[in-house]
């Protein structure tokens, strides 16, 4: 039995490396029985069956795992914003960092693109709440030092829109891969699909990046672990609030002497944070009722 890491997942193929070299494998039939998929970033072990082939036979425990992107095992994620088009929803932004903060994973704001737009604005939200944010631009290559010592020695995928230049950044980031990129539709407003799985690349002996498929939304499934009473502890921002509301159970929406509707009123806390809250609030109270 040999053991390795799962770099990329591809037409039901797993690419597994040692290290030394990568074999293509199938996951033993017997994952489908059990509804476990192999996710790239999986430790796995396999047993050979030629020189380049072979069969995934166990997955090692995961320290945490995604359904979009389909990673496991990750450090970092990485999400990729813009003010330029696809312009990018903060509530997008806001959904991801609940479900990395929920799998014990950093996030990272990278806002592209501010060769075409002014960041500001979302530069300023993130940063006031804690996130690690950089502005880049993949087209001059601003910002591309910053984003490399932010994901030093990490593990990382890369998320968000598609045609928001998450390939063009690794690019940047490994130069002479020649990742394929995207234009962006000028009457969707957003781009096409160039990434159709995920893969990692290495950037040094110690950082791994992984580019994965663009998206327009978020799987319902993706928080509804999720109870709508915890949502607030997922929201980094908020916790100095907590706790000093009138109501020992505040829910944080529209009830009086709530300490966080106040830090919002006066710009302590930014609005469209409370906003992206109670959008998700509302998700899980409906999904959980869906439950009962």
């Amino acid at each position: 039995m040999a053991e390795g890491i799962i770099i990329k997942a591809l037409s039901g193929f797993y690419y597994v490396s040692d290290g030394a070299k990568v074999v293509s494998c199938r996951a033993k039939g017997r994952f489908r029985h059990i509804s476990t998929t192999p996710l790239v970033g999986d430790h796995v072990s396999y047993l050979p069956v030629s020189d380049s082939m072979g069969v995934i036979e166990a997955i090692a425990p995961r320290r945490n795992s995604f359904i979009r992107p389909a990673v496991a095992n990750i450090d970092c994620l990485v999400f990729v914003a813009s003010a330029a088009k696809p312009i990018t929803d903060p509530y997008l932004i806001d959904r991801v960092s609940v479900i990395a903060d929920r799998a014990c994973c950093e996030t990272v704001v990278c806002i592209n693109k501010c060769d075409l737009s002014d960041p500001e604005e979302l530069s300023e939200i993130y940063t006031r709440c804690g996130f690690p944010t950089v502005c880049t631009s993949a087209m001059t290559g601003e910002g591309i030092d910053h984003l490399r010592a932010l994901i030093q020695g990490k593990v990382c995928a890369l998320a968000g829109d598609s045609g928001i230049g998450k390939s063009s950044l690794i690019n940047r980031l490994a130069p002479g891969l020649s990742l394929g990129t995207g234009e962006i539709s000028d009457k969707l407003g957003r781009g096409r699909h160039t990434t159709r799985h995920v893969e990692f690349f290495p950037l040094d002996g110690e950082t791994f990046v992984a580019d994965t498929p663009g998206f327009a939304s978020f799987e319902v499934q993706m928080v509804d672990s999720i109870e709508p009473e915890d949502l607030q502890y997922h929201f980094r921002d908020f916790a100095p609030y907590l706790g000093s509301c009138r109501f020992d159970d505040c829910r944080h929406l529209s009830e009086p002497g709530c300490a966080l509707l106040a830090a919002v009123a006066s710009g302590d806390v930014p609005p469209s944070r409370h906003e992206s809250y109670k959008k998700l609030y509302e998700l899980l109270k409906a999904q959980s009722k869906s439950y009962h």
